[in-house]
């Protein structure tokens, strides 16, 4: 259930309160990775994404043989998603700030092949190719040689919308609108759903209006009230923007994803490109 320590909450909250650049709250990420801080990692993929890649698979691009799709996870921390992706027939790309979780994520790969991961996939034949990246994912040059033409087929974004300041929001949407391919989908776990946004974050609490008001408008600057509700009077979705063709709570999710009834919290959100 959502019960991550006080302690742990309030050292995020004082780690990145005098983070006033994007530059300064990425370092601060690696900071923490550096000392062995990581409260965020739960140490294998959410158990929502399992069951939307073996269950629900007309929700998302097939990899083919002949077709090998592209796979991006942003802040891919140990890289979890990444095998798992991977392992499902993506040729996965796992784009991290810090370079100290990419080191985690490389030495556990070669252990992966032994874990769980690959046990849940045996009937995929034909595997993905894994690739780390270090880099800001707001950098275009980051990506620029990565997926096919620095786009991917699917995204896949867990804990990294919620790990931004809320002013990120805006640059966020309009970077996963570029990053996605024509045909690709989008896949939001949204997380905290339970946290109010006046408690401040990391990790921010989100609502499903906030993915809907920034991907339905890339790039454009909303103000939100105290309560973390987008106050503008938005309109119309942009015809640049992002679609939701899908919107769902899974059936399980990571334990801090309950309420305290045993209920899921998360939801599931998936994006395409407007036709």
């Amino acid at each position: 259930m959502a019960n991550q320590s006080t302690d742990a909450r309030a050292k995020l909250f004082n780690h990145f309160s005098k983070a006033n650049s994007f530059t300064e709250y990425s370092k601060r990420w690696d900071e923490l990775w550096k000392q062995g801080f990581c409260p965020w990692d739960k140490g294998s993929p959410n158990p929502a994404l399992i069951d939307l890649l073996t269950e629900q698979k007309g929700l998302l691009p097939q990899p083919q043989k002949s077709n090998r799709l592209k796979a991006l996870v942003p802040g891919c921390g140990k890289g979890y998603d990444v095998y798992l992706l991977a392992a499902h027939g993506y040729d996965t790309f796992g784009l991290e700030i810090s370079e100290t979780a990419l080191t985690e994520a490389r030495n556990l790969e070669k252990n992966v092949k032994h874990t769980e991961l690959s046990q849940m996939t045996d009937s995929v034949k034909d595997k993905g190719n894994i690739e780390w990246v270090a880099g800001d994912f707001f950098d275009i040059k980051s990506l620029e040689n990565a997926g096919n033409n620095g786009q991917f087929d699917l995204i896949y974004d867990y804990t990294f919308l919620c790990a931004l300041h809320p002013s990120m929001r805006s640059t966020w949407s309009k970077r996963m609108t570029e990053l996605l391919a024509p045909n690709g989908r989008l896949v939001c776990i949204e997380f905290p759903t339970y946290k109010p946004h006046s408690t401040g974050g990391p990790p921010w609490g989100l609502s499903s209006e906030v993915y809907e008001a920034h991907l339905g408008r890339p790039g454009r600057e909303l103000m939100y009230d105290e309560s973390g509700l987008v106050k503008d009077d938005l309109g119309e979705p942009e015809c640049t923007g992002l679609h939701q063709i899908a919107h769902f709570q899974p059936k399980r999710t990571h334990p801090i994803g309950y309420d305290k009834n045993g209920e899921v919290m998360d939801w599931i959100g998936i994006w395409a490109h407007s036709v």
